[in-house]
């Protein structure tokens, strides 16, 4: 355990990831070996309704999928969480949700190599109804955002200071495959996976919500 430099309050020891907000004082945390340093405040989370909090688990082919941290993006028409997960495996995988809606993806960095990406990383745009082919799969671009960081929790592996902004496109294939690309100052990021829903990710530890009844199929 360590301490944050700015209020004092104990850091959680969630992973050996670099940023940490802290839940008190929401200062951002930046962690490099034994230093931690307070590089400034990072906006306070809007309310939300999600059942999924920091300690929640996910059980996806025969692992445990822990999430760890949280960035909530908005946009002029809504916003929505992206949960960091867990895995001890060193794979950096994200829970993308929306409106109930869960989309489960990974690193993929062989995407990149893919021409459009490759010209989207060096700031070309890409259409809605973009279709690329990824290992036999057609993906299709089915939503395009400019979004900016609400704010954030937990451990992360990049900074979440408020002004952050990114382009996100959602792709989509026949059979619930997901893509995700996201282009920001650290340049082009892509995340492969598929849609759920929550009860098929096998989830625990979930957030208890007055008024909300958990669904069939799902447990505290």
């Amino acid at each position: 355990m360590s301490n944050c430099p700015s209020c004092g309050a104990l850091l959680p020891e969630r992973s050996a990831l670099p940023y940490a907000t802290c839940a008190y004082c929401q200062s951002l945390i930046l962690r490099t070996g034994l230093t931690i340093e307070d590089v400034g405040k990072v906006a306070v989370l809007p309310p939300d309704v999600s059942p999924i909090e920091l300690g929640t688990s996910l059980l996806v082919e025969g692992l445990k999928l822990t999430v760890i941290g949280r960035v909530r993006w908005g946009w002029p028409d809504g916003a929505w969480n992206e949960w960091l997960l867990d895995g001890g495996d060193g794979t950096e995988r994200w829970l993308g949700e929306a409106m109930g809606a869960f989309m489960l993806t990974a690193a993929q960095p062989a995407l990149l190599k893919q021409p459009a990406i490759a010209s989207f990383a060096q700031g070309g745009e890409i259409a809605l109804g973009t279709q690329l082919v990824f290992e036999g799969v057609t993906l299709t671009a089915i939503d395009i955002k400019q979004a900016q960081c609400l704010g954030s929790e937990g451990d992360l592996p990049f900074p979440t200071l408020p002004g952050r902004i990114m382009t996100s496109i959602d792709f989509r294939g026949p059979n619930r495959e997901a893509m995700s690309l996201q282009r920001d100052e650290r340049g082009v990021s892509a995340w492969l996976g598929y849609y759920s829903d929550l009860a098929s990710l096998s989830p625990a530890n979930l957030r208890v919500l007055e008024g909300w009844d958990m669904p069939h199929g799902l447990v505290r």
